[in-house]
């Protein structure tokens, strides 16, 4: 009876603290005294048996919810320390490895997986540099980065988290499953495809023997070399070479600069038939109608730039270039001149009007160019528009465009990039002139107006930066300009029409005169027969020595340059003051007039340009390739004259960077 009075026999039972379970039991309640409160409105007995049937009823519900609730919080009590000690299990025994650290980077406990990675060695207590320092250096890489990463920690592999919060580090081995991803990246299809660059003119004056002897040799080496790192290689012409590897394969033939380029063009230099190969390689995609398309496309380009190198580019990235190093001046042949004369005549018929520019900032080899097609134009009797931007002319050109007020014909045919914009339709054809970049176009609205009716007349080598759909490109970047070239279709254009005049002759040959440095680099046979044509019909030497003078301002600041420059193992550098703005005529005359200083194979002008970027002229006698190293700069060019800009950049900077793609350079030459 003492216990039916104590407080704890009257408190609600642990169930009934549910508040939906309280309001069940009190709808209970309720039904329960109204059935009892009817029975006895009904029959007195029939109501004294409902009360003791009701008070029946809630002694063994309440007693049978008591008991499942007992049961229910005991299992969950007991599942609730099962689960507290499998999570202890876990964390000390599952295969992944747990380290806290404090925020002094000294470590607080590793669970024994952790343990593993460490060795037998005492590390609780002790700086993670101390113990770890590849460890330490990649969560002071990652940290608050709060992602999973892969990183390679003594030869194997591993997932890494780091919790910063919490100061927590968790590492689990992955090496497994990152030798299966390396396998399958190492055996992923590479497709290329090899050109023997100047094979019909090497083999044109051989007798049959000498021939199958060149053959026979080429594929031979060819073969050893496939055969050696285990390549499939087809021959599917007589200069014309299919291959097949893996991805693997490719990074070992990249390490070693595809040295198979040098034993063929030493061995055929030594038998006075000079082959050079040409090699175009895709690789990074799973269709193979894409990788055979991609690497014809990147033989082009490989061709484009001169041949004698190999162009390596994946379905989605940046191509890479190997080789380039020789000039061979006597690849071109006439045949390939009248053949574009002839095409661009026809397309010239196929337009109702032309439109003609060269790059920004335009030196005489641009304009002069230009000229040359507008006289082109007006032989075959289509209208030539010369797109110029006057407020963006050096002195050289701008004493041209003066001399012009004498030819109004020609005068009138050079117009704004506004101007173009409006004049230009669907038929219109656009020829660049001196380059093959849209991004160095002076009119790059008029080129995305009539960008599939492109055509490209160079003679820089290629750059990846390249017309989408060109509908013709003549490209010689064995050429010494772009005015040699337009010199050279003039042979083949109707006699019956109005030759070239004094003027335009004379724009034609300065820029030669420019590019070559007086005929003393990048000079050609075939640049005199284009030099002595424009001579034979006006060209007036004393007008282009005109053109080529320069003021006072100019020359004292091209002394400036030269005063400031550095000479070092065949290298000239020559950097300008940071915050002076330089004429990036001046500077490239600065780079070229540095090569004549005995010993020096190659000149670099670095300069600060009105626009705020930082440009770099490079020149070289031939010796060294300074295309491939304005390319590493985010510029391009010609083998022996190339340029670049940069952006967010010092002089210093730029020359530092410099400095090391050389040095680079040198250690891969050793």
């Amino acid at each position: 009876m003492k216990k039916f009075f104590t407080k704890d026999f009257w408190q609600l039972p642990e169930f009934m603290h549910d508040k939906h379970l309280r309001v069940l039991a009190l709808i209970t309640v309720f039904v329960t005294v109204i059935c009892v409160i009817l029975a006895f409105s009904t029959n007195i007995i029939l109501g004294y048996v409902s009360v003791i049937l009701a008070l029946i009823m809630i002694v063994v519900a309440y007693v049978t919810l008591k008991t499942i609730t007992e049961d229910t919080t005991e299992y969950i009590s007991d599942l609730s320390y099962r689960i507290k000690r499998g999570e202890q299990d876990a964390l000390i025994k599952m295969p992944i490895g747990i380290l806290f650290y404090d925020k002094a980077n000294l470590i607080e406990w590793i669970n024994p997986y952790m343990q593993r990675y460490f060795g037998k060695q005492e590390v609780l207590g002790k700086p993670l540099l101390e113990v770890d320092a590849q460890l330490y250096d990649q969560v002071k890489n990652y940290q608050g980065k709060g992602k999973e990463i892969e990183v390679k920690l003594h030869d194997r592999s591993y997932s890494l988290i780091i919790q910063k919060d919490i100061h927590a580090i968790y590492l689990m081995d992955v090496t497994k499953y990152a030798k299966i991803r390396q396998r399958y990246e190492d055996t992923r299809v590479v497709v290329g495809q090899i050109f023997l660059d100047n094979y019909d003119e090497v083999t044109s004056a051989m007798n049959d023997k000498d021939i199958s002897n060149l053959g026979n040799f080429v594929t031979n080496a060819l073969s050893d070399w496939a055969r050696e790192f285990g390549i499939y290689l087809k021959r599917v012409d007589e200069d014309h070479f299919f291959i097949l590897t893996y991805a693997k394969t490719l990074a070992v033939l990249e390490e070693e600069k595809f040295k198979i380029l040098d034993e063929v063009r030493k061995w055929t230099s030594k038998q006075n038939s000079p082959v050079t190969l040409s090699v175009g390689i895709a690789y990074g995609g799973s269709d193979l109608t894409k990788l055979a398309k991609l690497s014809q496309n990147n033989l082009d380009l490989a061709l484009g730039r001169g041949g004698d190198q190999v162009v390596v580019k994946a379905v989605e990235g940046q191509a890479r270039f190997y080789g380039g190093k020789t000039n061979p001046m006597e690849k071109r042949t006439r045949v390939r001149a009248r053949m574009i004369s002839q095409a661009l005549t026809e397309l010239m018929h196929q337009a109702d009007q032309i439109f003609v520019m060269g790059h920004k900032h335009p030196d005489m080899d641009s304009l002069g160019a230009c000229l040359g097609i507008r006289r082109i134009a007006a032989m075959n009797g289509k209208q030539c528009w010369i797109v110029l931007d006057k407020e963006d002319v050096h002195s050289d050109i701008e004493r041209l465009l003066t001399e012009l007020e004498q030819y109004p014909n020609i005068k009138g045919s050079i117009i704004t990039p506004e101007m173009a914009l409006e004049k230009a339709t669907k038929d219109s054809l656009l020829i660049m002139a001196d380059h093959s970049k849209p991004s160095m176009a002076i009119a790059p609205d008029l080129y995305e107006a009539l960008k599939n009716r492109v055509m490209v007349i160079d003679h820089h080598r290629r750059g990846e930066e390249f017309p989408d759909n060109p509908i013709l490109v003549y490209i010689e970047p064995y050429a010494s300009s772009t005015c040699e070239l337009i010199t050279e279709l003039f042979e083949y254009q109707s006699k019956d029409s109005e030759p070239i005049n004094k003027i335009e002759a004379t724009a034609m040959l300065t820029g030669i005169i420019i590019d070559t440095q007086s005929f003393a680099i990048r000079t050609g046979t075939r640049t005199f027969d284009a030099a002595s044509y424009l001579r034979s019909v006006g060209a007036d030497l004393a007008m282009a020595r005109h053109f080529m003078k320069e003021n006072v301002t100019s020359y004292m600041q091209r002394n400036h340059l030269v005063e400031r420059t550095e000479f070092n193992d065949g290298i000239a550098i020559c950097c300008g003051e940071e915050e002076r703005i330089y004429d990036p005529v001046i500077a490239a005359q600065v780079a070229d007039s540095l090569l004549n200083v005995s010993g020096v194979e190659a000149s670099f002008v670095i300069t600060k340009r009105a626009s705020g970027k930082i440009g770099i002229s490079a020149r070289s006698n031939g010796t060294k390739n300074v295309q491939v190293i304005m390319e590493e700069m985010g510029g391009g060019g010609h083998l022996s004259n190339a340029a670049t800009q940069i952006e967010d950049t010092t002089i210093a900077a730029a020359k530092k960077q410099l400095l090391a793609i050389l040095a680079k350079e040198q250690e891969n030459k050793e």
